[in-house]
């Protein structure tokens, strides 16, 4: 086994984890965080991938779903403290 493919291994490991919290969190904040972090490792797999595969498409992909991510995460956080949508 490479050290590429334990690393997926382990970033797959950690994202089932994640995704325990995501659904059993207590509060909806603990829930929007694993969400964020389910996110970041899935970037994280992307970036994996890419390297493995020899695709720097991939890291690119990465980037932008880390934008994304965070983009959302920012406005989940907006919605849920004001409870509306928009300024």
């Amino acid at each position: 086994m490479t050290v590429e493919l334990l690393a997926a291994l382990l970033v797959l490991a950690g994202a089932a984890l994640t995704g325990i919290r995501a659904v059993r969190g207590p509060t909806l904040y603990d829930r929007v965080l694993a969400v964020n972090v389910f996110g970041t490792k899935a970037v994280m797999l992307l970036a994996i991938i890419g390297f493995i595969g020899s695709r720097a498409g991939f890291i690119d992909i990465a980037i932008l779903y880390a934008l994304i991510n965070f983009i959302a995460t920012v406005a989940l956080l907006r919605f849920v403290e004001s409870k509306r949508l928009g300024g």
